[in-house]
């Protein structure tokens, strides 16, 4: 008899959600904050401006860490879609 192993199940998110966390990663330059603080709040009007941000040991590359009200997937979508435009965002996670 074999038993059939599932994988874990992410958790399911109910939308819309409420201090959901975005990492966003890029080059550090002067106006990458700038920039990234533009395309959330376009897409995030409600956001507070409250930003976590990390520089690497070498200082090349800047983390930021924000929260957002998710009102979807495709919300999300869009949002890390627009953030990559930019041609500043390595990463959105």
């Amino acid at each position: 008899m074999t038993m059939a192993t599932s994988e874990p199940k992410a958790p399911k998110i109910e939308f819309p959600c409420a201090d959901y966390p975005v990492k966003i990663i890029g080059h550090n330059s002067s106006d990458f904050i700038e920039t990234v603080m533009e395309v959330v709040c376009r897409h995030c009007p409600d956001f507070d401006r409250q930003v976590e941000q990390q520089a690497s040991s070498n200082a090349r590359f800047v983390s930021l860490r924000i929260r957002i009200t998710a009102q979807g997937a495709d919300h999300l979508a869009r949002l890390h879609e627009d953030l990559r435009a930019t041609g500043m965002v390595q990463v959105v996670l």
